[in-house]
């Protein structure tokens, strides 16, 4: 099976910043990253869409998502650029629409559009969304995909939802790629989430770097692909890991010890740690990524800690997956 990877730049929302003072150095880190990754012919580079920090809201810089999509979309020459994703409680999505064909012409066609129904509840109440229950939040999420197409093949789309309602918005130029902007959507719901990527997306992000869920959530998505008549095989099916690479030899303990250090100094145990992350030398990495293709998973985004300040971590996840190139 063919594999492409993709790495995430820092943008402060996993307090990943936090260790840099001025918030352009801060903006120059993530740039800096995001060419490392590009020259290291990674196919995508990825950011989150939230405005506060986690695990705890702090006083600390968490860049705007679709902002940086555009800058970043000029500071870099090849790599795709994503959001893993889009949360469509804070956009309406025919604006959202609109933005991205406009950064898909500045990066002359380099655009991933994610997209999800959004799940942070304390920045939705902040800044002043409110926060549905999930039914609501995912019939929202329904419209907003299918709004979303339809700006982007459509002269005068008109729609009219529960939720939201267009009528003839003229969106040009609707981006370069054809037949459209590829549409990623986050999520594992099996009755809403995957029927959407089954009739309208390109690819579907699933599982969070779990073989099993992985495996689960793709039989779950071809069952609706064979409902539908689409084929199975034309979506990319991706998935998240966090990856912190040692070197032979160096002892875990001591080399994960800042990132186990919470922003109030409690320190998570290198066992817990493990628990959603992948800690080990290239053998380690591989051996994880192996359960994931092995599982349907196509695509993998890796995240790599302190990566802000220690930039040949993007080489050093790039040497272990190399050989899928």
């Amino acid at each position: 099976m063919s594999v492409k990877f993709g790495v995430f730049v820092p943008q402060g929302w996993r307090l990943d910043l936090v260790e840099i003072d001025n918030p352009l150095a801060q903006y120059e880190a993530m740039t800096a990253v995001a060419r490392r990754a590009e020259a290291a012919a990674f196919d995508s580079i990825w950011v989150y869409d939230h405005f506060h920090t986690v695990p705890t809201p702090e006083i600390e810089t968490t860049f705007e998502c679709w902002s940086i999509t555009a800058g970043l979309a000029r500071d870099t020459k090849t790599i795709k650029i994503g959001q893993m994703v889009t949360c469509n409680g804070y956009r309406n999505p025919a604006l959202l629409a609109k933005i991205a064909s406009t950064i898909d012409v500045m990066s002359a066609g380099r655009l991933l559009c994610g997209l999800g129904a959004g799940w942070y509840e304390h920045e939705w109440l902040a800044y002043g969304y409110g926060f549905p229950e999930i039914p609501e939040r995912m019939r929202a999420f329904r419209e907003a995909v299918e709004i979303i197409v339809k700006m982007w093949t459509e002269e005068k789309p008109t729609y009219t939802g529960k939720h939201y309602t267009i009528n003839g918005p003229i969106n040009e130029p609707k981006g370069i790629q054809t037949p459209h902007i590829p549409l990623w959507l986050g999520g594992g719901g099996e009755k809403v989430t995957l029927k959407l990527v089954a009739k309208y997306a390109q690819a579907c992000n699933v599982g969070g770097g779990n073989p099993e869920t992985v495996a689960q959530k793709l039989a779950i998505l071809k069952e609706h692909c064979d409902t539908l008549g689409r084929d199975y095989n034309a979506i990319t099916k991706s998935t998240n890991i966090n990856v912190f690479m040692l070197e032979k030899g160096e002892d875990a303990e001591k080399a994960t010890l800042k990132v186990r250090t919470a922003y109030n100094g409690t320190v998570t145990s290198l066992e817990d740690y493990k628990k959603n992350a992948v800690v080990g030398t290239a053998d380690v990495v591989e051996a994880k990524i192996e359960t994931l293709v092995a599982a349907g998973a196509d695509y993998i985004i890796g995240y790599l800690p302190r990566v802000a300040y220690e930039q040949d971590r993007v080489d050093q996840f790039a040497a272990v997956v190399k050989k899928y190139s």
